[in-house]
């Protein structure tokens, strides 16, 4: 892997890797830009095939942070970490430990959270090497758990959806297909059973869609089935890439909107579904209520504030879909204008101080 050509392709600041060898520590973490603030992403934990397969999820997900705090109006930049290891069997106290210092060190730089195979009590242990955490207990003062405010935002952003394609937000009666039921999902599907929407549900773990079934009165599918199933929405919920060549002839739904990050395999598949009129909620947008929870812990966590910055996700898909609309072009790429025009212009109010601040320097040096 030439990683600098892969730095330089989407202007990545910094990767940093990390290693201690007595707590079996393999880490990595990327800062794509932090021209907004300081770079906060989630750390992930995995068993990635090879260390380039993990190096390029490091960099993929931390670009993604960089959009969806941009987009979500957010002062802050966008980095992600990741630790080589199954989060089932690899975990240690000594592990985490370490790896708080390698963040204490850079300074504020980047701050993490949990992600996918890490927890809060993971976060808790980070906590005892460095301020630089978020999503830690709520016994610290932390928002705890982000995965509500995450469901909330998904919810939000999937009933504006609605609203574009069936000219209504109301979900009552429309059916949802929700890959996997983790907790992100499972909190999902109590907003859309209350609401009236009829399930079908899958996960490559049968309790969790036991207790779908069981609660939610939803229908069990094979994970293989869940892309072609007869449904209005499909809400990709678990890993990333679900949309791509050979799920999108499936598709019944007319819109996709779900939790997971990085739905889309490749840009062109975003291309592909504008083509066939099925309305997409950009992942990094509908799924950043987390990122919104958490964020308001750096300015002493208030619920209710947060809560209220998270349900304005139904209010950002909608610009989204009226740029769409007025430009034609597909909402992935009308997400991606929102955000680079706001970090473009937070670049340009830089610029223009930097020079102020040379044109007044100079000015006392004449003077002088």
């Amino acid at each position: 892997m030439k990683l600098f050509q892969l730095m330089e392709r989407d202007d990545y600041e910094e990767v940093l890797f990390c290693q201690d060898k007595q707590s079996g520590l393999k880490a990595i973490i990327a800062i794509h830009d932090t021209t907004l603030g300081p770079a906060l992403g989630g750390t992930r934990m995995w068993t990635y095939a090879d260390e380039d397969a993990a190096i390029e999820d490091a960099l993929r997900l931390s670009k993604g942070m960089t959009y969806k705090h941009a987009v979500s109006g957010l002062n802050l930049g966008g980095g992600k970490a990741v630790i080589i290891g199954d989060p089932r069997k690899d975990k240690n106290e000594a592990m985490f430990r370490a790896f708080g210092r390698f963040i204490q060190g850079l300074n504020g730089r980047y701050i993490t959270a949990e992600d996918v195979g890490t927890t809060v009590e993971d976060m808790d242990i980070i906590r005892q090497e460095t301020d630089y955490v978020t999503g830690i207990s709520p016994t610290y003062g932390s928002s705890g758990n982000p995965s509500p405010a995450t469901a909330l935002g998904v919810y939000k952003g999937m009933k504006a959806t609605a609203k574009e394609v069936f000219g209504s937000a109301d979900l009552q009666g429309k059916i949802v297909a929700v890959q996997g039921v983790g907790n992100v999902a499972y909190h999902l599907c109590e907003y859309l059973h209350g609401e009236g929407a009829r399930l079908i549900v899958t996960d490559i773990h049968k309790e969790p869609v036991r207790r779908a079934v069981e609660r939610f009165g939803a229908q069990a599918v094979d994970p293989s089935d869940i892309y072609g199933v007869a449904c209005d929405i499909y809400a990709p919920c678990a890993l990333g890439a679900t949309i791509n060549d050979e799920t999108i002839p499936q598709l019944k739904a007319k819109v996709v909107a779900g939790s997971a990050n990085n739905q889309l395999k490749e840009e062109r598949h975003g291309d592909r579904l504008y083509e066939l009129g099925i309305a997409y909620a950009p992942d990094y947008v509908i799924n950043a209520g987390g990122v919104i929870n958490i964020a308001d812990e750096l300015n002493g966590y208030n619920q209710q504030r947060a809560y209220k910055k998270v349900e304005e996700i139904y209010e950002t898909i909608s610009q989204i879909f009226a740029i769409s609309r007025q430009s034609g072009i597909p909402t992935h790429a009308a997400a991606a204008r929102l955000a680079e025009e706001r970090i473009a212009s937070k670049r340009n109010m830089r610029s223009v101080f930097v020079q102020d601040s040379h044109h007044a320097l100079s000015r006392r040096s004449l003077r002088a």
